[in-house]
């Protein structure tokens, strides 16, 4: 985790800081790797991910769902965190470089911006799939498929509280 929470807020940026950071990188040969969700209650599956994903390259750019975009997608019963403490979560954690907001229901205008050299998703997502894929190979990229945790997942944690009260270990 980062060290104070001040930290872990200067992570959280805007698409046009992360264009520069991108561009800025190429000139360095660093390179960015980006991933998407709407990490609406962190888990061990979300942590193996992105750790995964960092280990795709130099800086991991995280976008976030806002709560709108995650309403639309998962309904009105979520996001169970607002979209301020998600980024706040994941910005904490040592293996992102950096987060940032979209309020679409894909992340494709904002890969579109950004142009990441990496796209990573989990296995779940068909390789034809993944939003964002075409802009990230015509720019010489590659999009990886990292394979998910079992047992993981954030509909499957919510049920089992709903049945049981807490979380089983």
């Amino acid at each position: 985790m980062a060290g104070r929470p001040r930290e872990a807020r200067r992570k959280i940026t805007s698409w046009a800081a992360l264009a520069r950071i991108v561009r800025q990188a190429g000139r360095r040969r660093r390179t960015v790797v980006f991933t998407n969700g709407c990490f609406d209650l962190l888990h061990a599956g979300h942590l193996t991910l992105l750790q995964q994903a960092r280990r795709q390259g130099d800086v991991l750019i995280v976008g976030i769902n806002s709560d709108t975009s995650v309403r639309a997608l998962k309904g009105a019963h979520r996001p169970l965190l607002p979209q301020r403490d998600r980024a706040l979560l994941l910005a904490g954690l040592e293996c992102v470089d950096y987060v940032t907001v979209f309020s679409e229901r894909t992340p494709q205008r904002l890969i579109e911006r950004v142009r990441p050299h990496v796209l990573v998703k989990g296995a779940d997502w068909a390789s034809g799939q993944v939003v964002g894929r075409e802009v990230v190979q015509q720019s010489g990229g590659r999009v990886v498929r990292i394979p998910l945790r079992k047992g993981c997942s954030t509909t499957r944690l919510i049920a089992r509280i709903q049945r049981h009260g807490t979380p089983q270990r």
